[in-house]
């Protein structure tokens, strides 16, 4: 290996499993469209195996760094800021079961087994260390705090077909809990404290996640459209209005691995707005659906692109602050 590649190799960072989040946030959003909006095409059977197989090329890239460089692997996981994205590796193979629940069945029980015991462990490694830290200050914190968060309330999308439902509630709870408390904390931090550096101007997206994630566990566990669900549906709106309020200054920004924190968040709002359409019969939600999902495309689109071109440039994987 070239001293080059080694070094990238060696800056190679866990925010790529972002991507992954998106890509299949993208790919479940098209599969919930299908079924609303009655495609003859299912866009998922193309999708899913590609999403699947970007996964376990990033995941080989990160074992082989794990392997060459475990020293840097562990200052990532220890790293004030970067700490809140090692679980994006669980919440990927949780979402790929979601993906995959139709039309891999067996697969996807693997993947949500498999997804939802390591993210119960990272959450518990990384609140731990939120709690018994001498590192952290208010500048450390941004939306990307929520990632363990929303891992936890997406557990029940797929856990109610794998597993007993109190094991979905358990996780749904868990995360409910902490996610109005991270909430007041980093509005506390974004009001008092600042704006957020150019980098993690992206993560702002993260808001929509939590209450859009946990619209759509709710109506699996509760089974149905009740008055707490249409709760969490207008809060994860109301999150999506305030973003795309700030998208003139998010446009502006330089271009970095977080700006695929946008997909995600989309994705979710995207097939919660299609799920409401579908409970509420109502042509307006049906409507708003199928714009979401063509502005996710566009920004899965134009994130691919431009990540492709930030590769070429060796513009990512590069030794930075």
């Amino acid at each position: 290996m070239s001293h080059q590649s080694a070094s990238r190799l060696r800056e190679f960072p866990i925010a790529w499993f972002a991507m992954i989040m998106g890509l299949a946030g993208f790919t479940i959003a098209c599969n919930r469209a299908a079924l609303v909006y009655e495609w003859t095409f299912a866009p998922g059977r193309v999708l899913l195996p590609a999403v699947g197989a970007l996964f376990a090329l990033v995941a080989a890239v990160f074992t082989v760094k794990v392997a060459r460089y475990p020293r840097e692997v562990l200052a990532e996981i220890r790293h004030p800021v970067k700490l809140a994205f090692v679980p994006t590796v669980s919440i990927s193979l949780i979402l790929l079961s979601i993906a995959a629940l139709h039309q891999a069945p067996g697969l996807s029980r693997v993947l949500w087994t498999v997804g939802t015991v390591m993210h119960a462990l990272l959450t518990l490694y990384v609140l731990s260390s939120w709690l018994q830290h001498d590192k952290f200050e208010i500048a450390h914190l941004n939306p990307a705090w929520f990632i363990p968060v929303v891992g936890n309330i997406l557990v029940p999308i797929a856990g109610v077909r794998h597993a007993s439902p109190e094991i979905s509630w358990v996780f749904f709870a868990f995360g409910l809990f902490f996610w109005p408390v991270l909430t007041a904390i980093v509005f506390y931090r974004l009001i008092f404290h600042g704006s957020l550096p150019e980098r993690f101007m992206p993560t702002l997206a993260i808001f929509i996640a939590p209450p859009a994630v946990g619209f759509l566990s709710y109506l699996n566990l509760a089974g149905g459209l009740d008055g707490f669900a249409r709760v969490l549906y207008g809060v994860a709106l109301g999150s999506t209005a305030l973003v795309l309020a700030q998208a003139p200054r998010l446009l502006r920004l330089r271009f970095y691995l977080s700006w695929w924190a946008y997909s995600f968040p989309l994705a979710a709002i995207t097939i919660a707005t299609l799920v409401m359409g579908q409970q509420t019969k109502v042509g307006g939600y049906l409507w708003l659906g199928g714009v979401l999902l063509g502005l996710l495309a566009l920004v899965v689109a134009y994130l691919l692109v431009r990540t492709a071109v930030a590769v070429a440039r060796r513009e990512i994987c590069v030794e930075g602050p």
